[in-house]
């Protein structure tokens, strides 16, 4: 088939999302479907106020002739941006079906940044956008009964995996001080200061960036602050930590924490959705209202468990279950059969 996914999310953005859709295209191609992404890359964007990272497109007049240039037989929404609603709105006036996908608490990120909107205005936005969806994809069972219970209708389950091939156990330097590490988005959302303001043994790490950085990176001098890591480097990163350390109290998954635990690194984090789906408590992580009693307490997991058990979920499972939720010209979901790649 001809795949099309429309993205405000892509690269060189380094997030859950994009190494998410990353994957999904990859095992698409491997299974011989021809997957175009539709980005900001291929328009014109500024960058988003307070978060400059994220470009936001504006000549969104040229979403819907690039949709029709490239003639997909299902198309797939991955966020609700401006990318998102152009794509949509297209898709509607033509009678087209589609797919869509909740990857963030949307509504939770805006409440955390400005705390005067009410939760139930971001969930409005999130009905809205994906009310004429024939699918919304989301990542776990626990999130379908959350947004159900927001008046979210037509959810799906698409779970995430986690490349093996990168992130796999090694051997690590001799024994040194605990390292507790934190890879993701340096933004308030991410609750960083959870973890920065804990007494813990050793040495703190911080892998990524984001509009928080400066602030910390000043406020928290001994902590290690590492920027972006990507591919082998990231993979050694965990590899080297002692824990993971996951203080987001709204991420919808996680999936810095499956790429941990394949290396071989437990998990410590707040007993809420996301660790609670990824993490088997006293096994892979640790979970604890008191966080550094969890980071503790993560030490002395076993770390070949950790990977053995992260190693189970792979992209190429991902893929498929993505597939058996997309609309084709009929309106009816796609059928789908393994297919053996050399």
């Amino acid at each position: 088939m001809r795949v099309l996914i429309v993205s405000d999310a892509w690269l060189p953005q380094v997030n859950g999302v994009v190494t998410s859709l990353q994957a999904l295209v990859r095992e698409l191609q491997a299974l011989g479907h021809e997957v175009k992404v539709l980005s900001p890359q291929d328009f014109r964007s500024r960058p988003c106020p307070t978060y400059p990272e994220i470009p936001l497109v504006w000549d969104l007049w040229r979403v819907g002739p690039a949709i029709g240039d490239f003639r997909p037989d299902c198309v797939h929404l991955a966020t609700e941006g401006p990318l998102g609603w152009a794509a949509r709105r297209w898709l509607r006036k033509r009678g087209l079906a589609f797919s869509s996908a909740i990857h963030t608490r949307f509504p939770e990120y805006i409440h955390t940044r400005w705390p005067r909107i009410p939760l139930a205005w971001g969930y409005a936005y999130l009905r809205a956008f994906h009310r004429p969806s024939q699918a919304v994809l989301v990542t776990t069972e626990r999130l379908c009964d959350e947004f159900a219970a927001w008046g979210m209708q037509r959810l799906a389950l698409w779970r995430k995996g986690v490349n093996t091939e990168l992130f796999h156990p090694a051997p690590r330097d001799g024994e040194q001080p605990p390292v507790f590490l934190y890879v993701g988005r340096i933004a308030p959302e991410k609750n960083l200061k959870a973890f920065l303001d804990l007494e813990l043994p050793g040495e703190k790490q911080v892998v990524g960036d984001g509009p928080q950085r400066e602030a910390l990176e000043a406020a928290y001098p001994a902590v290690r602050f590492l920027g972006y890591q990507h591919g082998e480097a990231l993979a050694e990163r965990y590899r080297q930590a002692s824990v993971l350390v996951f203080p987001s109290r709204t991420d919808t998954y996680g999936l810095v924490m499956l790429e941990a635990l394949a290396c071989g690194t437990p998990v410590a984090a707040f007993p809420v959705p996301g660790p609670l789906d990824v993490l088997e408590a006293g096994v892979t992580g640790v979970m604890n209202e008191d966080l550094g009693e969890a980071c503790r307490a993560a030490l002395a997991l076993d770390r070949a468990v950790c990977a053995e058990r992260a190693g189970r979920q792979s992209w190429r499972t991902s893929a498929l279950e993505f597939l058996a939720h997309q609309p084709v010209p009929g309106g009816e979901a796609c059928v789908v059969a393994e297919v053996a790649v050399p």
